[in-house]
């Protein structure tokens, strides 16, 4: 592992957990060509190691999870051509991500506004309201311009900011949307580079 890393580790960052390919550490990453990543996970290689290994397993045991198509393909094609990746000797300084939304505010979140969705807004210190909204990862987020995680002071669940301004509930479940609700005007989660190192 590179020491950068290893020191990063130690500072104190606050893991990620994720029972699927283990617990992470959420940083921003500049390369040695000066690239700046602001949205990175460093996550030890065993875990998705063991991972890949145990759906081999299953797959020689006629239990895969790729029911259709050929199962091994389908393995090798998800850990190896999927993803987005940087090596960690790429890396020429790692530290904290300001979209990195601390885990005490994201278990705030309550569960899916519709199936694969959830709508929730933040308050913010200055009573400012933002519009969130995510498909699927809540690893990293987008943030207004001024402002960071800190400054959110309240969550409000499957509600969004109407086109007056006004703090609105979304239907949850499987009824309609509101006709101002538009999900393109809404801070999304961000996409990410994972970083393996050994431990």
């Amino acid at each position: 592992m590179s020491k950068l890393i290893l020191d990063y580790l130690k500072s104190g960052v606050e893991s990620f957990p994720d029972s699927n390919y283990g617990e992470g550490f959420r940083c921003s990453a500049y390369l040695k060509d000066g690239t700046y990543l602001p949205c990175v996970m460093l996550r030890k290689c065993g875990p998705i190691v063991e991972l890949a290994i145990r759906r081999f397993e299953q797959e020689k045991k006629g239990k895969g999870i790729f029911r259709s198509g050929n199962g091994y393909e389908s393995i090798v094609k998800s850990f190896v051509a999927s993803g987005n990746r940087v090596n960690h000797y790429d890396i020429e300084r790692v530290q904290p991500s300001r979209f990195a939304i601390p885990l005490a505010l994201l278990k705030k979140i309550e569960g899916e506004t519709t199936m694969g969705w959830t709508g929730f807004v933040f308050e913010m210190q200055d009573g400012k309201l933002f519009s969130y909204g995510t498909s699927f990862g809540v690893e990293f987020f987008g943030l207004p311009d001024g402002y960071g995680f800190e400054n959110v002071v309240a969550v409000h669940n499957h509600a969004y900011i109407s086109p007056t301004g006004a703090l609105s509930p979304l239907a949850v479940g499987m009824g309609a949307q509101p006709d101002g609700y538009d999900r393109s005007l809404v801070f999304r989660e961000r996409p990410y580079f994972v970083c393996y190192y050994d431990a």
